[in-house]
């Protein structure tokens, strides 16, 4: 899908969130239009650099006013900011967001939130049903331990086949989860990556020169630094705490209509979690497609289907 819609409106504002400098970039292709925002995936990754990427794959901006967050410490933020995370303060910074557009557009918003995003967002919709119309959540991440054990079960499974990638020698060196630390999450990243169930299609190789290129033409060469520097940065303070993420345990209680969208060959969300979570949350109007030929960024792999999805949300 082609962006074909001239943008007539693009800025990006520095808004100051509990004691962080946090950007958010509004784009549309004319006044008017109803409110879309992006909460990105992670842990730590920014967003503001897949903006050309979203606009080339959804065109977004012809049906909707779009907001692309950077989170907390991401991009071209801090150091201090990026040490300042946590998944309470995500959910604190979200609201602050979502009260700051409703106070610009007195509209509420419809959310299209991304994996950890679509965690938070599910958990700062509680408090903020006056400001949201609906929630679109792809691959939001429900139940750590359960995600951690179906990766793990695939991996163990995948290293029995061919070895393509040398996948049996990385798989018998990345050992058990949970993964608290960056550099064996970002190793399992790298495997799940290669085995086509983040992207479909995708290697990890991929996946990282895209975003390189993307990072730099944003945030610049130094700004670019500061963004890969503070990936590390958020992960290792995240990771603990996404460890122990389980939405059954204490679900959130939400009064607008939630829409989950899963792919088949994402291998983080187990079957158990798609059948129960929709349940377990018991939104209204709760709707929930898993889509053929696609990976964890479901909206990237099926982009008309998602695209649908928001128009009729």
């Amino acid at each position: 899908m082609k962006n074909t819609a001239p943008v007539a409106i693009d800025k990006t504002i520095t808004l100051n969130i509990n004691g962080s400098r946090q950007r958010l970039r509004l784009c549309a292709a004319r006044p008017g239009l109803p409110l879309l925002l992006v909460v990105q995936a992670g842990p730590a990754v920014p967003l503001l650099h897949e903006v050309a990427k979203f606009q080339r794959r959804l065109d977004l901006e012809n049906d909707f006013l779009v907001g692309y967050w950077d989170q907390r410490g991401c991009g071209n933020a801090s150091a201090d900011d990026a040490r300042s995370v946590s998944l309470a303060r995500q959910v604190d910074d979200l609201r602050s967001v979502l009260q700051w557009l409703h106070g610009e557009t007195r509209q509420r918003a419809l959310i299209l939130a991304i994996s950890i995003g679509g965690t938070i967002t599910l958990q700062a919709v509680e408090h903020e049903q006056d400001r949201v119309r609906a929630v679109v959540a792809v691959s939001p991440d429900a139940q750590t331990a359960a995600s951690d054990a179906a990766a793990h079960a695939f991996l163990q499974e995948q290293a029995l086949g061919p070895d393509r990638h040398g996948i049996r020698r990385r798989v018998m060196a990345l050992g058990q989860p949970p993964f608290v630390d960056p550099a064996p999450f970002q190793r399992r990243a790298r495997l799940l990556a290669d085995l086509g169930t983040i992207e479909h299609g995708k290697t990890f190789g991929m996946l990282v020169r895209e975003m390189l290129l993307a990072v730099i033409r944003t945030y610049g060469a130094v700004g670019g630094m500061r963004a890969l520097r503070n990936m590390n940065i958020i992960q290792r303070k995240l990771l603990p705490e996404i460890a122990a993420v389980d939405l059954f345990a204490r679900p959130p209680r939400v009064a607008v209509p939630v829409h989950y969208v899963f792919g088949e060959q994402d291998v983080l969300t187990p079957a158990s979690v798609v059948k129960e979570l929709p349940a377990a949350i018991a939104a209204p109007g709760t709707t929930v497609v898993r889509l053929p030929d696609a990976g964890h960024m479901v909206h990237f792999d099926q982009p008309r289907i998602v695209r649908s999805i928001l128009e009729a949300a």
